[in-house]
């Protein structure tokens, strides 16, 4: 395997995210449970971002996610809120490394 170059190392931090924020920001959007409409579109912009985008847009994805994890009461939306802010968080902490 060829290690990753300056520009795509960024590639190497985004396993956890990718399959782990789809839903969540699915629930976030949708308030609650979400359709499995949604989350296959969630899925299908991770998966293109990480495919081919960039750095810049994968940030952008991350901070998007932030901005939706908005408050409400609803225990789905508080549980996919708390995933995204830890997913965040680490993510964070992973790139410093980089």
């Amino acid at each position: 395997m060829r290690p990753l170059g300056a520009r795509h190392v960024w590639l190497s931090i985004t396993p956890e995210p990718e399959s782990e924020l789809p839903r969540a920001i699915a629930t976030l959007r949708s308030g609650g449970s979400p359709p499995a409409t949604l989350v296959e579109r969630e899925t299908a912009r991770a998966e293109a971002l990480v495919l081919r985008g960039s750095r810049r847009a994968w940030r952008r994805y991350l901070a998007e996610a932030l901005a939706l994890a908005g408050s409400s009461e609803d225990p789905a939306v508080r549980d996919a809120r708390a995933l995204v802010e830890d997913v965040v968080h680490n993510h964070d902490n992973l790139e410093l490394a980089l």
